[in-house]
């Protein structure tokens, strides 16, 4: 069983665009199989569900998708977040927030602070979130610290490195799923990642479950991760 599972819900628009609705319709339809993912994910034990729900490259779409999509993520946080709550899970999101309204900023940090001490299923939302942005900030999080004499460059190392990221003390990836056909990783987690087991499957998000799901952990369980270690080495 995957301890951590990151996703990337690829496919809401091409959804939208079979049934002649806009863009923002599949947004809206897709928040039903995030719902599913996260009580497929407690119910099969997963400890960490990260879901790439904004990236910072999607700032590019349309106007009006981009407007649609803020205002579904302040409906959502108003509405889920205290079913969130009600079951023990913890909300935590990571990405540069600046560019956000100072409301929805406001939201996000009480959503946080209302789940912070909960100690079931962490849920991170990846929102205006880039891999190469998360790499960056925390390289300069490491050199300020040096700056202000808390280390030396000569202390850094791949597990101080990853304290200063956005997932900083939380199991690395097992499992990342990607909806909607496509095949690559689109700047997602590409710190955390580096041994992560992909999973793509073709139906768009909207149309993901947990029936998808348990085919994506069921595939992932009958894979051998070796960490550079031979066959032999794992079966002894």
């Amino acid at each position: 069983m995957p301890r951590h599972v990151a996703i990337i819900m690829d496919g809401n628009n091409r959804w939208a665009k079979q049934r002649h609705l806009p863009g923002v319709a599949g947004h809206k339809a897709g928040v039903s199989s995030v719902r599913q993912t996260i009580e497929g994910c407690v119910e099969q034990g997963v400890e960490v569900l990260t879901l790439f729900a904004f990236s910072s490259e999607n700032w590019k779409r349309p106007e009006k998708e981009v407007r649609g999509l803020m205002d579904l993520f302040m409906l959502s946080l108003d509405r889920e977040v205290k079913k969130l709550h009600r079951h023990g899970i913890r909300l935590n999101i990571i990405g540069d927030r600046q560019r956000f309204s100072a409301r929805l900023q406001q939201k996000m940090a009480a959503a946080e602070a209302l789940t912070v001490g909960n100690e079931g299923l962490i849920l991170n939302i990846a929102a205006n979130y880039g891999g190469r942005w998360d790499v960056v900030q925390a390289a300069r999080a490491a050199m300020q610290s040096c700056l202000d004499g808390q280390l030396q460059p000569s202390d850094l190392d791949e597990a101080l490195f990853d304290s200063f990221t956005s997932l900083a003390n939380m199991p690395e990836p097992d499992l990342c799923i990607r909806t909607g056909g496509e095949q690559r990783i689109s700047n997602f987690l590409i710190w955390q990642m580096a041994y992560t087991e992909l999973y793509f499957c073709d139906c768009y998000w909207p149309d993901f479950g947990k029936a998808e799901l348990s085919k994506a952990i069921e595939s992932f369980a009958n894979r051998q991760r070796r960490f550079g270690k031979t066959s032999d080495q794992i079966e002894a």
